[in-house]
């Protein structure tokens, strides 16, 4: 599923940068054991993949911050999409 956090595909979500010199790759908000579902309910959205995805100091997956803003940037769309807090919850 396409994402529902995010439109625009060209640039990262995080910083607006295009990808050039560092392409953007696509970030599953919830992931491990919540990455089937993420994918399923449109819960992504595309970064830098070295400054802003992996390895960066602000990345998404070593800054504990970044990672929570995200998670709450995707429970606000989901339940714009599909419901209310409590299901969210339930589900994820």
């Amino acid at each position: 599923m396409r994402s529902i956090m995010q439109k625009d595909r060209s640039k990262c979500y995080l910083c607006g940068r295009n990808g050039n010199g560092d392409p953007l790759e696509e970030h599953h908000v919830f992931g491990a054991a919540n990455r089937k579902l993420s994918e399923k309910d449109g819960l992504k959205v595309y970064l830098c993949g070295i400054r802003c995805h992996r390895n960066g100091e602000m990345s998404a997956h070593k800054n504990k911050r970044i990672s929570d803003f995200l998670k709450e940037e995707a429970q606000r769309a989901w339940e714009s999409q599909y419901g209310p807090r409590e299901d969210f919850l339930q589900r994820y």
